[in-house]
């Protein structure tokens, strides 16, 4: 079977020549077959130069056209322009084109006309659907590979929300950034509506119903940084947003400088994640256990994320220990009767943990983002549908002087999601010696005292 693709301006008449040239053989020999390609004139140029380079071809006309090795694998094989595929038309079928000029010009008007026509339909359906606009900072992070295709698979926002994707990168790379956009697209995501690259904040978080900051800042960097996020929000976003602050240093700081520089934005709609120190403990816990990580609940990290965090196991639980208990799938015990050498709570698993956690913040690049991606993906699923029942997560918030910890500071807290929004969870009952760390924590924060207290149990 012979398989041609042709290609060409829309007003193009030695295109319109070559289509009819295409149509006859096709007529005539049944095995031959023939995609077109109908580009607007705007927009021939770059197309073909974009089609020339993927393939090694030099041609700078309307039309081209190149045959298809379908019975062989590998690119295609170029035959030219009009002249080289009539020619090749009579060699090889014994058929011609005897089209008369102004009959050209009639269909390549037709031919534009068309693509006008199509275009403006389909720019008039594409206005009909309504995308939520998911922008993310630091957009080459492994973290944003890894988010991509949970962000628009359907299970966060729902199976009928087309996701527009604005990858933001105020760092430049745009050949990074369109290599990922392609590589994005090339998911064939039901629900990824449009991708779109940015290397400067001239137009950054327009329309933004979803932000995630990956941005690793250095600290000479940040207050400049969060203030143009926080007053780009303010202006550009939806007055709804919800905001993400993700990362492994400065998390609280900035998720607090951004939510400053955006008064108009209501502060619970700023949160900073600490899922992924929660499963990096519950990982070593499950470990020492013997169970999966799925099967330890209830690790709760309070504080600053990236900085000083108190590991709270109180409520920790163990489900399927295999014990001198043992029950039924939902039966539980709890972790700190389960783990009976306490000592190594206080050395052993603090020293793995920390030292997991700042391994992956000094060696960024060679993270894989797997869990930090699970873990902002957790968040938003709990903050659109809900928290399981009796669940209870770490989250990063505004704090209103719960616990005793100073107002107006983000703190990391365990929370519980209803309807939309997140609620601190009150009733935890804390010893004197653990308020006093949290304090310590607190000052930590707020810069009154930056001594390093790391992780605590």
């Amino acid at each position: 079977m012979a398989k041609f693709v042709l290609a060409g301006k829309a007003d193009c008449p030695y295109f319109a020549k070559a289509e009819l040239l295409a149509d006859q053989l096709h007529k005539n020999l049944p095995s031959f077959t023939v995609h077109k390609i109908v580009q607007h004139p705007d927009d021939w140029e770059q197309w073909l130069q974009t089609i020339c380079d993927t393939n090694g071809w030099k041609h700078n006309r309307s039309p081209i056209v190149w045959r298809e090795m379908i019975d062989r694998g590998g690119k295609g094989l170029l035959l030219g322009g009009f002249n080289e595929f009539m020619e090749h038309a009579q060699i090889y079928y014994g058929i011609t084109s005897d089209i008369m000029a102004d009959l050209m010009m009639t269909i390549s008007a037709e031919n534009l006309q068309t693509k006008i026509d199509l275009m403006e339909e389909e720019t008039y359906y594409k206005g009909l659907i309504k995308p939520l606009h998911i922008w993310i900072t630091s957009a080459l992070s492994p973290v944003c590979y890894n988010l991509i295709p949970l962000l628009c698979n359907g299970e966060i926002f729902g199976e009928s929300t087309f996701i527009s994707l604005h990858l933001l990168n105020i760092k430049g790379a745009v050949e990074e950034l369109s290599a990922l956009k392609m590589e994005s697209e090339d998911l064939s995501l039901p629900l990824l509506h449009e991708v779109t690259v940015h290397t400067d904040l001239s137009d950054a978080f327009m329309n933004a119903g979803v932000i995630v900051v990956l941005d690793e800042v250095k600290q000479e960097e940040l207050s400049n940084t969060c203030k143009e996020y926080g007053l780009l929000i303010d202006s550009n976003a939806h007055s709804n947003v919800r905001v993400v602050v993700a990362g492994n240093s400065y998390v609280n700081l900035k998720c607090y400088m951004i939510m400053q520089s955006a008064p108009s934005i209501a502060t619970y709609n700023f949160v900073a994640v600490a899922t992924h120190l929660e499963n990096i403990a519950r990982s070593q816990l499950a470990k020492k256990l013997n169970v999966t990580t799925s099967e330890v609940k209830y690790v709760l990290m309070w504080g600053n994320i990236g900085g000083s965090i108190y590991i709270d196991l109180h409520r920790a639980k163990v489900y399927n220990y295999d014990g001198a208990i043992c029950g039924p799938p939902h039966f539980s015990q709890p972790v700190l009767e389960m783990v009976y050498y306490t000592k190594w709570l206080e050395t052993e698993f603090l020293t793995t943990v920390n030292k997991h956690q700042w391994t992956v913040r000094k060696k960024l690049q060679h993270s894989l983002g797997i869990s930090e991606a699970h873990g902002i993906c957790t968040v938003l699923q709990r903050w659109y549908h809900g928290s399981p029942p009796d669940e209870i997560m770490s989250l990063g918030v505004l704090s209103e002087g719960q616990y005793g910890i100073p107002q107006d500071i983000v703190f990391s807290m365990p929370v519980t999601f209803h309807n939309g929004n997140w609620k601190v969870v009150s009733d935890i009952k804390h010893s004197d010696d653990v308020n006093e760390k949290l304090q310590l924590i607190a000052k930590e924060i707020t810069g009154v005292s930056m001594q390093q207290v790391h992780l605590i149990i």
